[in-house]
C-alpha cells in the first residue's frame, strides 16, 4: 500500500524565472499521441516543467511502468511504424525516446517523429521526453515533458 502511494505521489514545485521571458501556451504541456496506421492513441503525461507567462511549474511523477499500471498496451505488429503526433506550436526541438523491456532500457532513434516497433513479441514500455529549447539562449529550456505509453507486439 505504501509503495502504491509513493508511486502515485507527485511533487509540485513553483519556479519563478526558470527560463527566459515569455513562455508557452497553456497551463501544462500539450497532449501527445502515437499514431499507428489511421488510429491515434493517447499517451500519459508524466514528469514535466512548464513555463506559462512569468510563472513556472514542475511536476514529478512515477515512471512509465507505474504510470501505466492497469492500462492496456497498444497492440502492434512486429516492426510496425509508430508516429508521434502533437498538435502544438512550436513543436519541441529536442527529443529522447527510451524503450523498457524488463530490466533492459534501450535508447531509440526517432526520425521525422517516427520509430518502428520491436520485432520480438512482448510488452514494451516507453518514455518519450521532449524539450522546447530556447532559440536565443543556449542550454535554456522553455518547457519539457515526458510521456509514457506501452506497446504489445503480437
Amino acid at each position: 500500500m505504501l509503495k502504491r502511494f509513493l508511486c502515485s505521489f507527485f511533487i509540485l514545485i513553483t519556479l519563478n524565472g526558470c527560463a527566459s521571458s515569455g513562455g508557452m501556451e497553456g497551463e501544462k504541456p500539450p497532449e501527445n499521441f502515437v499514431q499507428i496506421g489511421n488510429e491515434k492513441y493517447e499517451t500519459i503525461l508524466g514528469t514535466y516543467c512548464w513555463k506559462n507567462k512569468n510563472k513556472g511549474i514542475c511536476v514529478d511523477t512515477a515512471g512509465p511502468v507505474e504510470l501505466l499500471e492497469g492500462k492496456s498496451p497498444i497492440q502492434v505488429k512486429p516492426g510496425q511504424e509508430i508516429t508521434f503526433v502533437m498538435n502544438f506550436e512550436p513543436q519541441p526541438n529536442k527529443i529522447h525516446l527510451i524503450q523498457m523491456n524488463g530490466d533492459v532500457e534501450t535508447e531509440l532513434t526517432v526520425k521525422a517523429n517516427r520509430f518502428t516497433a520491436p520485432t520480438q513479441k512482448g510488452i514494451y514500455f516507453y518514455s518519450y521526453g521532449v524539450w522546447w529549447m530556447d532559440d536565443k539562449e543556449s542550454n535554456v529550456s522553455n518547457g519539457d515533458a515526458f510521456y509514457a505509453f506501452a506497446l504489445e507486439v503480437q
